[in-house]
């Protein structure tokens, strides 16, 4: 691979032009990736057999099965319909972005030079090398946050009304008592918004700071990750993360050779061995590679797995079905406006009238919604991150806190997310004996009496005859054979000892074997797959330890302290085809022959010795979640080898079909091997994993695992963690290139019923490409879908699927950077601090220290979080509407007259009732519409408060999952409950304004005393209504509230009589309204309790 990479020293013109031609290919593995809806030549040549539809059918012909849709595209409605739900901020969104275009021109790609060590030789401007997940920067900060809220509905209905009162004719009030109310909505939201943006630089800047050693010509100078420029030269060292592409030029390995992770790319935290370009590898030492002078040219950037999309705004969906209300409300709003004209007979300038009755009702629609609603996701996010039982939550978006209680379907990783990527052997399986865990010092007895006897046999000339014949021969028998197969997995694999320098060592290449300390202490197991160094660590456990390796040769250590040489002859890696790898090696002591293989059942059970117990043995580990290992072995002769030697090396200088025969070739030896035994190795989950699937299954979750993984692995893991429960069935979608082979599997895939389904990326990539919808509505009905060797881009698109087709709230959980792009596509996306680095965690809306918190996070917090902003988001319009039905009563009693019922001394205590009176008398308004005392001192507290509201305990919550399923269902904030909630406040509204006007006696501005205390009454009878679980702030905030009032009536006593409200008759007017307008309410709950109990009474005394 390394060959590859080109370096140019530079000699002269011509030959750098000429040495140009060449370049360094960076294309990723989805570059040459066919369009989504190109179509395959063999598509015109589909079987005659339909593909079974579900029951809406196609919209084409049925005989047509060359145009079959890909997906089911919704026609869209125009016209003034369109317009109004949301089709005008489609053309403005749309002009935007045509301006953008126009604007700014696009860069164009070009491949690039990149000279080493010198980065002010780069001929373009390359961008900083820095971690961004802000939302705005300094200019975009205010025109977005604007933008972001004046595109609902209720805040931008609230600026045109305040707009309105710059006209003469229109204005009926003070400017600031509509622009103060707008204005501190939009401080808190500003200020909130801030808030986050601030946190989110300093999580940024954290990242951004991290130091690494930068070569130059002077020595190491340390950097900051965001400061290193294209071209420079960057000292990684061991586990330090890589903090940009790089091409790996040089290592402290004599050989070249290093092992790297990829799992910010690719998910995987299996090493993978890697080799430095051999021309700057040869240099003797690292101030050498500034004296070659050379360059890299690299293609021009192109798709690949580096590359995602990412939505960074979110908006919930209770906000967007609250928006939708309120354009309910403004309908309303209209519609009353309208008759209150009509019922006052268009006399004179009518359309002023209108417009007064829009604004005298426009407390229909309450500005404090945003704010309480805001305000209420803040306390949220702080009661998610003070729970003790999820220590380490943090709240990274506080917009949207309530999605987590309406989830349908949970997206997750594999590695990091649901298991620890920690292999752990488990079992050895002989045949006719099996060791477990609390076996395993048998196994080590048995090891070290074997080599013990073999060690004998080798100091002695003559092997002591009657020694042998002494021991039992079947327990001579198991130890021989116990001993074969721990050698067989010491000997077979991939993995290479590593021991960490000395301290104080230089670290240089040509130090680096004098550095090392060859201590077991200091040794540690690099391999590409992690099942690998858990082999090799249990060989070391039970007495064969691997101390030393390279190309060509391996050093075991057995429990007496021998060391056994062997010379690698051969190394077959394993290959995804061919589901095994070998290894054909030389003891050095005997001269001795010895081809070890191992592998996947599947593919090793034709290879074996006929034996009539691996395909049960190997079942039974795979139904305990143990990945499956066959090992055996062949012992040649020196001339069945150097035929096997020639043949091989004349296979791989074939021209034409050399991997086929290579794989001829190498079959030759794979038959009638020695079995010698079964391997079970166990990685090892994330701690609580099953109950944790468990408690949201029960929650009615649907749970997608996505992995990049091997399809043999994901489905190991989806049935040890009971994603996949042991009495589903498993649906493996088998490999398909092409529109006809999909078509077929498609067929067979519909005819299974409640079976999980496990497919690839490259089949899921065939079947979105021509049948997109079909294969979505299929895998939705699956109880658990498992997705392997999946790029990012497809977990990002998946996600997207999801959302599109079905039209329910998505969850995306991963703990890794690959995982980044599936978070963000998410509805709500989740990270998770693990090994794989803090980028899912930084990306995401809400970061959890382990996967087991999921399940309180959404169960508990979700839950209560979404029905509290339901119950709060209406009551708030309960309160708006009850004022603008005692008003509607009002104007109705008066003649239909556009005055406001509580004026603005309530509100700035300077209208002077005779002054109201007066305008009342000649119909001209010159007061406020609306009463922000009533909104915020006299009743903020108590509405506020609901926020602690809960209808079960946290406890019992986790205990019944299930009640989380009726959330999903939007019944706590739907048009039935705001009907209701509308109902309410036509009966309170009517009952306190003509209970009113009918018990006052002799001057009218009793009538506005009794209302108005009545209404503060009502709305604190209603908030305790509304409650179901009492909180000690819930009752400070009534009792503070109610003192508030009575306090302020002292200050307002030139609009009140205070000698009329200090009276009996006072006090029993307002009682007696108040009763009758929140009695029946009372009763009705009650009735409805007890006749229709919700679900959640039935769990509470």
């Amino acid at each position: 691979m390394a060959d590859r990479i080109p370096l140019y020293p530079v000699r002269s013109a011509a030959a750098a032009n000429r040495k140009r031609a060449a370049y360094y290919s960076a294309a990723g593995p989805g570059a040459e990736r066919p369009s989504r809806y190109q179509m395959e030549d063999e598509s015109a040549h589909l079987d005659e057999m339909p593909l079974m539809m579900s029951e809406e059918g196609f919209e084409n012909d049925e005989s047509d099965y060359h145009s079959l849709p890909r997906a089911r595209i919704t026609q869209r409605t125009h016209g003034l319909e369109w317009f109004v739900c949301g089709g005008w901020k489609f053309l403005c969104t749309s002009c935007c972005d045509w301006l953008i275009n126009v604007c700014q021109r696009k860069r164009e790609l070009r491949a690039r030079t990149v000279w080493l060590g010198h980065p002010e030789k780069c001929e373009e401007k390359h961008p900083r090398n820095s971690i961004k997940n802000q939302k705005y920067n300094v200019f975009t900060f205010i025109p977005g946050v604007l933008y972001e809220q004046f595109k609902f509905f209720l805040n931008l209905y609230f600026l045109v009304v305040s707009c309105s009162q710059f006209v003469p004719a229109l204005k009926i009030g003070y400017l600031y008592t509509y622009w103060a109310p707008l204005g501190f909505v939009l401080a808190v939201t500003i200020t909130r918004e801030a808030i986050d943006e601030f946190r989110r630089f300093q999580r940024d800047k954290e990242v951004n700071s991290q130091l690494y050693s930068k070569l130059t010509v002077r020595g190491k100078v340390q950097v900051k990750s965001s400061d290193i420029q294209v071209g420079d030269l960057i000292i990684v060292e061991k586990n330090q993360r890589v903090p940009s592409d790089m091409v790996f030029l040089r290592t402290s390995e004599k050989a070249g050779s290093c092992f790297i992770r990829t799992d910010q790319l690719d998910g995987e935290t299996d090493w993978k061995l890697k080799v430095a370009v051999s021309c700057t590898q040869r240099l003797p030492a690292l101030g050498d590679l500034f004296s070659i002078n050379a360059y890299v040219h690299a293609q021009k950037p192109l798709l690949d797995i580096h590359s995602f999309e990412g939505t960074f705004t979110r908006v919930g969906l209770l906000d967007l079905e609250l928006n939708q209300l309120t354009k309910a409300l403004f309908l309303a709003l209209v519609a009353l406006s309208v008759v209150m004209v009509t019922l006052q007979g268009f006399v004179g300038p009518w359309y002023r009238s209108l417009f007064r009755f829009l604004l005298l009702f426009s407390y229909i629609i309450p500005i404090s919604l945003r704010v309480n609603l805001d305000m209420g996701k803040a306390a949220y996010g702080w009661l998610i991150m003070a729970d003790g039982s999820i220590p380490g939550t943090v709240v990274r978006t506080s917009t949207i806190p309530e999605e987590l209680g309406r989830l349908v379907y949970l997206l997750t990783d594999k590695t990091g997310t649901l298991t620890q990527n920690e292999m752990v052997f488990k079992r050895l399986h002989l045949g006719t004996v099996s060791y477990g865990a609390d076996t395993m010092d048998e196994i080590q007895r048995h090891v070290r009496e074997c080599c013990s006897q073999l060690h004998s046999q080798d100091t002695s000339s003559t092997p002591p005859r009657k020694a042998q014949s002494s021991a039992p021969k079947v327990r001579k028998s198991v130890s021989s054979r116990v001993h074969e197969a721990v050698k067989a997995i010491a000997l077979c694999h991939n993995v290479t000892p590593v021991y960490e320098p000395r301290a104080g060592g230089t670290g240089d290449a040509e130090h680096a074997e004098v550095d090392q300390d060859f201590s077991d202490e200091n040794r540690t197991y690099q391999a590409a797959s992690p099942d690998e160094v858990a082999l090799v660590q249990w060989t070391e456990s039970v007495g064969l330890t691997l101390v030393n390796r390279d190309l060509t040769s391996m050093q075991l250590r057995t429990p007496s302290g021998q060391i056994l040489t062997y010379s690698v002859l051969q190394t077959f890696p394993f290959t995804s085809e061919g589901k095994r790898m070998g290894v054909i090696v030389r003891d050095e002591s005997t001269a001795e022959i010895t081809f070890y293989m191992k592998g996947a059942d599947v593919a090793m059970s034709a290879i074996v010795q006929y034996n009539d117990w691996l395909e049960e043995e190997c079942g039974n580990m795979a139904r305990e979640g143990l990945r499956t290992l066959v090992v055996a072995k062949r012992t040649l002769t020196e001339e069945q080898y150097q035929d096997f030697e020639s043949r091989h090396a004349q296979a791989r200088l074939s021209v034409h079909d050399r991997a086929l025969k290579v794989a001829a070739v190498l079959e030759s030896l794979e038959r009638d091997m020695q079995l010698l035994c079964v391997t079970g190795v166990e990685d090892r989950l994330q701690e609580h994993v099953r109950p944790t699937l468990e408690t949201l299954r029960n929650a009615g979750i649907k749970i997608w695992m996505l992995t990049g993984d091997k399809l043999e692995t994901a489905t190991c893991i989806a049935k040890s963690s009971h994603l996949v429960s042991r009495t589903q069935d498993i649906h493996v979608f088998r490999p398909v290139t092409s529109r006809g082979e999909a078509h077929l599997e498609l067929n067979a895939f519909r005819r299974k019923h409640d079976c999980a389904l496990v497919i690839s990326g490259d089949s899921l990539e065939v079947c979105l490409r021509y049948y997109e919808h079909e294969l979505v509505e299929l895998a939705c009905q699956c109880p658990a879908v498992v997705c392997c060797r999946c790029s990012p881009t497809q977990k990002a698109r998946i996600v997207q699927l999801l959302r599109q087709h079905t039209h329910r709230r998505t969850c995306a959980i991963g703990d890794g950077g690959n995982d980044v792009s599936m978070i963000q596509a998410a509805d709500c996306g989740i990270g998770i601090e693990g090994k794989e680095g803090k980028a899912a965690s930084l990306a995401a809306d809400f970061s959890i220290r382990r996967f087991e918190h999921v399940g309180r996070l959404l169960v508990v917090h979700g839950r209560s979080s979404y029905k509290r902003s339901a119950a709060l988001g209406q009551f708030v319009m309960h309160r708006g509407l009850v004022i603008s039905t005692m008003q509607a009563v009002f104007s109705s009693v008066f003649y239909f007259a556009s005055v406001p019922l509580y004026q603005g001394f309530l509100m700035v205590g300077v209208w002077h009732f005779g002054l109201w009176l007066q305008t009342c008398v000649h119909g001209r308004l010159t007061c406020l519409l609306s009463d922000p005392r009533y909104a915020t001192v006299y009743t903020m507290f108590p509405v506020f408060s609901l926020v602690l509201d809960q209808d079960v305990k946290p406890e019992m919550a986790m205990l019944y999952p299930e009640l989380y399923k009726d959330l999903t269902k939007g019944r706590s904030l739907s048009f039935k409950t705001f009907l209701i909630w509308v109902l309410i406040s036509v009966y309170q509204g009517g009952i306190l304004m003509y209970g009113a006007l009918v018990l006052f006696e002799s001057e009218f501005v009793h009538v506005v005393a009794i209302s108005f205390t009545a209404l503060v009454l009502t709305e604190l009878l209603m908030v305790a209504l509304t409650v179901r679980t009492w909180h000690w702030l819930m009752v400070v905030a009534e009792f503070l509230s109610l003192g508030c009032y009575v306090a302020s009536l002292a200050f307002l006593n030139e609009y009140f009589d205070v000698a009329f409200i200090t009276t009996m008759t006072f006090l029993w007017k307002v009682s007696a309204i108040t009763v009758v307008s929140c009695l029946p309410l009372y009763v009705l709950k009650h009735l409805k309790r007890k006749l229709s109990p919700p679900s959640y009474s039935k769990l509470t005394p």
